[in-house]
């Protein structure tokens, strides 16, 4: 389960066809040891040789992936493929013609053939899509570096009967419904780069929007363990993350399920516990934090919950020194009274506003960039209102692991409810994040969230657009209440959910009074004049 990557390129083709473009896929030998019989894209691991074609690479590359990469993804292609994306020293792509005779060269070095007819590879033609990284439990796993191009004009291909068995240029939509008819088979990597590549209807169109692509991400399955046994994990699911950071060694022992009062060691410093209050607020549950080893701090000990208290103090095993709760809302700080009262630890936070947790009084008020040092682990505290006015992430300086409370959740964005929770404010936390160094999230809610400052901007976009729609709104409506405007500015998501929705949507309303974007006049809203122009 711990075999090492090793690293490979792929190179994807397009060429146009009758309705969008079109790809070159190979089918694999049945006798290989990996992906036998699968139709892919021409590709295969790097060679020690691959570091010394660099001189004969034209152009300049940026510095990832690193240039080997991109050598090893033509030269596979020419050796499976039988395409040769090569050019002069001038950078004029060879003749179909001139490709035809170097067929012959396919099983030599291809260094050989690059000296002895004076190519080149015109890496800079090449644009760096994707990386996948085979999932643990596979005889061979490669750190495969995806690459697209434009195919060379005239050049068909042709496998090379030895470790593929086919080749074909196929429209993406065809080949995805030749896989789910059962024709062809094709692995989860392929089937979501064709997805991706139906969507244009030109190779020059691709090229361009792959360039301005944010950086490439990851992606790495992982495995894990839960009620439904082994599972495997990828990107896009709210465990990967959690996985990950649990799991470093990719042993696949690692938990995904959120069970209240099951503790779950996060990694050397954290074990989480989730209070039994699962709801539409709450989701599984509030997540609770042990952090430290000989001594401990528990962030946010949650609601008053009796058998919650008993796991807390169990895991905590008389270690349990300070109490931190990131605001007062009652999913939150109740229990921190009572785990006070029966471990006699310190408590800290921010008092709290008129309406909340007016059992939770904090022996230590923490403001901005407070640190809590002790037992070799450094808490930083970090003011964050908007969800709530008194709110503080706390920063685990060591793993940079921000405890979030509710200032970001996992599956969900956060209900700002005025008049305590304010939207700008919100958005000026959400935006001071962005200028730490953080590794993980870890939410008062859900999974541990990767990617930070991405999940922050995501959240940030959401935010703004939501404001947009409010202004849009007005421009249709003219003069509206909360409940004319819900529909409108919550049409993505179900009725059911309006009525909580009424409170973020009056933080906004609130927000752009403010801003001078918008006037409020007997519970009615309406554009200002400068606004509506704009």
């Amino acid at each position: 389960m711990t075999q090492a990557p090793r690293p490979a390129a792929t190179l994807i083709l397009l060429r146009p066809g009758g309705d969008g473009v079109e790809v070159l896929m190979i089918q694999r030998a049945k006798s290989a040891a990996f992906l036998g019989g699968a139709y892919v894209f021409p590709g295969g691991a790097l060679d020690a040789a691959d570091s010394d074609l660099k001189r004969r690479i034209l152009g300049s590359l940026p510095p990832e992936p690193p240039a080997e990469y991109y050598i090893a993804a033509v030269r596979e292609c020419f050796e499976e493929a039988g395409v040769a994306l090569l050019c002069d020293r001038n950078g004029k792509q060879i003749s179909s013609s001139h490709a035809e005779k170097l067929m012959h060269l396919r099983t030599r070095p291809f260094i050989e053939l690059l000296e002895k007819e004076d190519l080149y590879i015109p890496a800079g033609e090449l644009v760096y899509y994707a990386n996948w990284i085979t999932a643990p439990g596979r005889s061979r796993r490669f750190d495969t570096r995806f690459f697209v191009a434009a195919a060379p004009e005239g050049q068909q291909g042709s496998h090379d009967a030895a470790e593929t068995m086919q080749h074909l240029w196929i429209s993406p939509r065809e080949a995805l419904a030749r896989g789910e008819r059962g024709e062809i088979e094709l692995v989860f990597a392929t089937q979501h780069t064709l997805r991706d590549l139906m969507t244009f209807r030109d190779p020059k169109t691709a090229l361009q929007q792959f360039r301005l692509r944010p950086p490439v991400e990851t992606n790495r399955a992982c495995w894990a363990q839960g009620k439904e046994g082994a599972r495997l994990f990828r990107r896009a699911d709210p465990q990967y993350f959690e996985i990950h950071w649990s799991d470093p060694g990719e042993t696949g022992q690692s938990s995904y399920d959120l069970v209240p009062g099951l503790a779950k060691r996060l990694d050397r410093l954290v074990t989480r516990l989730i209070a039994p209050n699962p709801g539409m607020m709450t989701g599984p549950g509030t997540n609770t934090y042990l952090v430290g080893e000989r001594e401990l701090a528990v962030i946010d000990p949650g609601p008053a919950i009796d058998s919650h208290l008993e796991r807390i103090l169990a895991e905590g095993k008389d270690r349990i020194r300070w109490i931190l709760c990131t605001h007062t809302h009652v999913d939150h700080s109740p229990a921190a009274a009572a785990l006070k009262a029966a471990t006699g630890a310190q408590l800290l936070g921010r008092p709290a506003p008129a309406g909340q947790d007016a059992t939770f009084a904090p022996d230590r008020v923490t403001s901005h960039n407070d640190r809590f040092i002790f037992d070799g682990v450094t808490l930083r505290a970090l003011h964050t209102p908007g969800h709530a006015s008194n709110h503080v992430c706390y920063l685990l300086e060591q793993t940079r692991m921000l405890f979030t409370g509710d200032h970001v959740m996992q599956g969900s964005t956060v209900v700002i409810n005025p008049p305590d929770g304010d939207m700008r404010a919100y958005l000026d936390s959400l935006e001071m994040l962005l200028a730490e160094d953080l590794a993980i999230l870890a939410p008062g809610h859900g999974y541990l969230i990767g990617e930070p400052h991405k999940e922050v901007r995501r959240l940030i976009s959401h935010r703004l657009a939501r404001e947009s729609k409010v202004l849009a709104s007005l421009q249709q409506l003219g003069r509206a209440s909360v409940e004319e405007l819900l529909p409108l500015v919550y049409d993505d998501v179900p009725p059911r959910i309006h009525r909580v929705a009424a409170r973020s949507l009056t933080a906004h309303l609130d927000k752009l009074v403010a801003d001078g974007a918008v006037r409020a006049d007997a519970a009615r809203y309406a554009l200002v004049k400068s606004a509506a122009a704009g």
